[in-house]
């Protein structure tokens, strides 16, 4: 537990010094990779919807209107 609690300091302590000092990664990583990944994660996305909707014969519950047909529940009056 003492081997935890250390490590759990000194990554907050580096986190810490990372906010106060900036970080060493650069800052322009969004403007180079942002809008690749993004194009890429709704392509991917879009794909793996296409394969669920029209490949896994999942039966999905559409619209019961004019399906069904409603069960009386007074009785009729003479």
């Amino acid at each position: 537990m003492y081997r935890f609690a250390k490590a759990v300091v000194n990554v907050t302590g580096v986190a810490a010094r990372q906010v106060r000092n900036g970080s060493t990664a650069p800052q322009d990583f969004h403007a180079k990779y942002g809008t690749g990944l993004l194009l890429g994660g709704i392509g991917f996305c879009t794909a793996v919807w296409a394969f669920v909707i029209t490949q896994t014969g999942i039966t999905w519950n559409l619209s019961p209107v004019g399906k069904l047909m409603p069960k009386e529940w007074r009785e009729k009056e003479e």
